[in-house]
Parts: C-alpha cells; structure tokens; sequence
C-alpha cells in the first residue's frame, strides 16, 4: 500500500501535539517582578516592646581557654558563655525579633552601612547579629591570634575564611533571608555567633534592656516572632491601624530547677 505524504504529515502533527501537552515544558518558572511599592511613612506605626525571662537563668560553666596562652591573657577573669544574659528585673538580651508574616511586598533600599562582627578576647561580639540581604558583614580581628571564621548556612553560600592578627577587616554578604545562621573559628571551638539575614528593615535584637523597635511599618496584622538561642521561638499577632503604636511583651520562662 502506498502511504500519502498527507498521512505522514498528519501523524508526525498528531505525534508533536500528544508530546507537546504531556511532556514537560524546558522553560524555568520565571520569578516574579521585583516590588514597586513603598510604604508611606505618613501613614506607618510602630510595633515595639520588651522580652523578659521569668525564673533564674541557667549557670554555665565558665570557657576553658588554657589552650590558647593569648586568650588566657586577654581575659583576667573567667568567661562565662553568653549563651542566657539578662539585664534587670529579667530583661532578656540576644533575643531577635521580627515580622514572620503579614508584610506585603515593598521595596526597600538596601542599607551599605556594614555590620561589623568583632572578635576580641576570643569571643565574637556581637553573640547575635542582623543585617539586610546585600548589606555588608565586616569582620574584625582584634587579637594577637589568628582565627577561622566558619560560616555554616543552608541557604545561603557557606563560607570559611581565617583572618591573621592585624589583618584589615574584610566583608562578606549574604544573597537571601534565612535564620540564625551560626558562625564558629575552628581554632577557639568555644566561639559562637549567630547571623540572622532579613529582606525587609523590621526587625531587632535586644540588649539587656530587653527592649525591641520595629519602626515605620505599614498598617496591617502581623506574626510577630522572637527567638532565643536556648529558649526557642515564640509568636504573636499583632494588628497595627495607620499611624499605629502598638506594644507587646514576650516572656521566656525558665524551666524549674535549671
């Protein structure tokens, strides 16, 4: 039987259409546009407050620094792991606090202010710090050693770099949100910080006044969320009206006996 040209064309249109629906496209999902609104600062509130511990911190023992006779020097009396500290009347310090959900899409200006985490004494000050997506992470080395600066993130790019004694401060940035990302030196395991990455200006982190601003936002109802290294995370909702000046308190308790 002789096969027409039309029947070729026909099945070969037929096939492509039947491949063409069920196969996958080799197209990447595009991302969505990056925001255009800003908010209006004539009709912002403020969201501010205060986190506390009720009950007696935990005792930690105090950091065995014998291995290294520089950071023995540098630190007359003992260390204690700044791992709980309070201000008075159970102010909590190192506790971060920020918007978890509820805030639209807004664009924001990325601040080129550097944070600096310092290493002095063999510790990392600050414990806990915040920076913006593109801002820049100065790190300083203040000491007569040298240390190794290990960056462990999950989402963003980890990275370990040892930075010598009177080495200029170098920088670093991180390209996407994410949470307490820890930081450690290999040499002095004992040092412990941690990096918490935002895309948008509304968060803070307390000092041993325990106190936190989270300024300038668009009205709305918002997850607040604060999250200590030891005491774990808490949540709160808040509704703020135009102009709004809203005030909220979170209390960390102590487990008894600890």
């Amino acid at each position: 039987m002789k096969i027409r040209p039309t029947w070729i064309a026909a099945s070969v249109l037929i096939t492509l259409t039947i491949f063409g629906c069920s196969g996958k496209s080799s197209e990447q999902p595009q991302p969505p546009p990056p925001p255009t609104v800003t908010v209006d600062p004539v009709t912002a509130g403020n969201i501010t407050g205060t986190v506390r511990l009720e009950g007696d911190p935990p005792v930690f023992r105090p950091i065995d620094m014998s291995a290294e006779p520089s950071c023995v020097k540098a630190n007359p009396k003992p260390v204690i792991p700044p791992i709980v500290v309070t201000g008075e009347h159970g102010a909590l310090a190192n506790v971060a606090v920020y918007i978890k959900s509820g805030l639209g899409r807004y664009k924001f200006d990325t601040p080129d202010v550097p944070v600096v985490l310092n290493q002095k004494g063999c510790m990392y000050t600050p414990r806990v710090l915040a920076l913006r997506v593109g801002q820049p992470l100065e790190v300083h080395n203040e000491d007569p050693t040298v240390h190794n600066i290990n960056v462990r993130a999950r989402v963003n790019q980890s990275w370990n770099r040892s930075e010598e004694p009177g080495e200029p401060p170098f920088t670093e940035t991180f390209a996407h949100p994410e949470l307490a990302v820890p930081v450690s030196c290999n040499v002095h395991p004992w040092m412990r910080a941690y990096a918490y990455v935002f895309d948008d200006p509304y968060f803070d982190v307390t000092t041993k006044s325990g106190d936190f601003e989270l300024k300038g936002l668009p009205a709305g109802t918002y997850t607040i969320e604060a999250r200590q290294e030891y005491y774990g995370v808490q949540d709160q909702t808040v509704t703020l009206r135009p102009k709004g000046n809203e005030k909220i308190e979170f209390v960390f308790k102590a487990p008894a006996g600890k």
